[in-house]
């Protein structure tokens, strides 16, 4: 199934890409052994934005299978009925639409955000976490993801996704038709499967790099969904919740990859992966919060 969402999301980038580009009138980005870099920025950043806002509204399908999210349509016992009012309570003190609830089978607590706007979003939350916590706790975590909706964190994320996916295929074509002028001693040429080689090799480099430019505004958002968290339920208790997933760091984590950057609990990584990790440490989201609190 996931390997199906990829290739349906990329056709589908393929698609709004082509059309775009012909009724912007942008053929070639290339010409003879130069560059227009007008066409090829046009030519980057549709496709940088269309693989961004596609992935952005397809965020709630694709992560219902991702996590195996089961949506609460009718609750079918008393923790499911509290979880519904409590996110209604919560969406109403913020201010936006009621989101999708779910739960997504996981032993790892958990929960996590998406939509494609504040007004149609989904929230979900892990078994784990439902049957450790007390409910003060799930009710702050519950508050965070509100926060991370109410604050329009998903749309902000696509859009800087956006930005950096246009400048990582702009740079990445341009260092690519430097080394083939270089190989073909400055006289240009025909851009085979090595130029094409070259532009992936490239892009690979340049998107991880880029990264980290995603992954610092993860962690600054993180910060501010804990904000949102406390003021909608309460500094203790979401203290109390960042706590207890603290104490919980050893369970095996069963949130797909993909899904990491919409959760509240991420496993912090040492050295260059500390800087792609999508959440600070958990001491100090806590540190900011008592902070905050005095």
């Amino acid at each position: 199934m996931r390997i199906l969402l990829f290739l349906a999301t990329n056709l589908a980038v393929l698609l709004v890409a082509s059309i775009t580009l012909n009724l912007l009138g942008v053929e070639h980005y290339l010409e003879g052994s130069g560059l227009n870099l007008t066409s090829l920025l046009i030519f980057c950043a549709v496709f940088g934005f269309a693989g961004s806002f596609i992935s952005l509204f397809l965020s709630k399908f694709m992560a219902k299978k991702a996590t195996k999210t089961e949506i609460i349509t009718q609750p079918r016992n008393e923790d499911e009925r509290w979880l519904l009012e409590t996110v209604a309570e919560l969406s109403q003190k913020a201010g936006i639409k009621m989101p999708e609830v779910g739960i997504f089978p996981a032993q790892q607590s958990n929960a996590f955000a998406t939509g494609w706007n504040k007004n149609d979003a989904l929230v979900a939350v892990s078994t784990g976490l439902l049957q450790r916590f007390r409910r003060e706790e799930v009710r702050a975590v519950m508050a965070h993801e509100i926060g991370h909706v109410a604050n329009g964190d998903m749309v902000t994320l696509a859009l800087i996704q956006g930005v950096v996916n246009t400048f990582v295929m702009f740079f990445a074509r341009i260092a690519a038709h430097i080394v083939n002028n270089f190989v073909n001693r400055g006289q240009g040429g025909e851009r085979g499967i090595g130029y094409f080689i070259t532009v992936i090799v490239f892009d690979i480099i340049f998107g991880i790099l880029a990264s980290v430019i995603v992954a610092w505004f993860s962690r600054k958002r993180e910060f501010r969904a804990d904000e949102a968290g406390a003021s909608l339920a309460s500094p203790a208790a979401m203290i109390s919740a960042l706590q207890r997933l603290k104490a919980e760091q050893g369970i095996p984590d069963q949130m797909p990859d993909q899904m990491m950057a919409f959760g509240i609990n991420s496993h912090l990584k040492d050295g260059f992966m500390k800087l792609l990790s999508t959440h600070p440490p958990l001491d100090d989201r806590i540190a900011v919060l008592m902070q905050r609190g005095r």
